[in-house]
């Protein structure tokens, strides 16, 4: 890898492991993509929602931000960069941002998010010179995973929120997480991989049956998306 900038990826040699330089097959990477573009959508659409931002305008950089940070990694860092959930408090804390709507003091928070920005460059930098010993003394993994935890607390009554408040629809989200957890323990290396697909596809179809076919829960509905153009300009 270390002769070129963008190094080839060639075939994996082993199935249940693949190295930064691999790829596990056409079909499979394919698959591994669109499963990545379905899991990370959502978060991504919900930061910006979360803090008053446009989504489209977040999608649009996320899009180039990773473009970028492959290119000056040399693909050495299979990352894809979406919307930062750390940023989430206290954006709404200093802006008094409602939760609904555009958030008008957009700037505010965007100069902070900038500065921020500017700061980890900065670290950056400094890493490349010290090295990064000194960021695991002073964040061992008992700060950063108690940081991790809390975030995703802080975040959990979002998601039981999304699951309603009882019925059809709710027993279909539960049957989502229980899919998901239930392939990526005991499915075969193939199916640990594509859980998060598989169960997305396996629950969007039970869903429909139940929603569309039994009519026990709001039906899906797919107008305004077969409406909206396929290419257009961000606001």
């Amino acid at each position: 890898m270390a002769a070129r900038w963008l190094p080839v990826w060639r075939r994996a040699r082993q199935t249940d492991l693949i190295a930064p330089d691999e790829h596990c097959g056409v079909a499979q990477t394919l698959l591994l993509g669109v499963q990545h573009v379905l899991a990370m959508t959502g978060s991504t659409i919900i930061g910006p929602l979360l803090m008053g931002f446009d989504p489209n305008i977040a999608i649009l950089c996320s899009g180039l931000g990773t473009i970028v940070f492959f290119c000056i990694t040399g693909g050495r860092i299979p990352s894809y960069l979406g919307s930062s959930f750390s940023f989430i408090a206290l954006v709404v804390t200093l802006t008094g941002y409602s939760g609904h709507g555009p958030n008008p003091d957009i700037p505010l928070a965007c100069g902070g998010i900038f500065m921020a920005g500017l700061l980890y460059a900065l670290i950056g930098l400094v890493v490349s010179v010290t090295g990064s010993s000194w960021i695991e003394r002073l964040m061992p993994p008992s700060v950063t995973g108690a940081i991790g935890a809390a975030i995703g607390l802080n975040l959990a009554p979002v998601a039981a929120r999304g699951l309603g408040h009882g019925g059809a629809g709710t027993a279909c989200g539960i049957f989502a997480l229980v899919c998901t957890a239930l392939l990526a323990v005991y499915g075969s290396t193939l199916v640990r991989r594509l859980s998060i697909l598989l169960s997305l596809v396996a629950s969007t179809l039970v869903y429909v049956v139940v929603a569309n076919g039994l009519h026990l829960a709001t039906p899906v509905d797919f107008t305004t998306l077969m409406r909206a153009p396929l290419v257009g300009l961000p606001t």
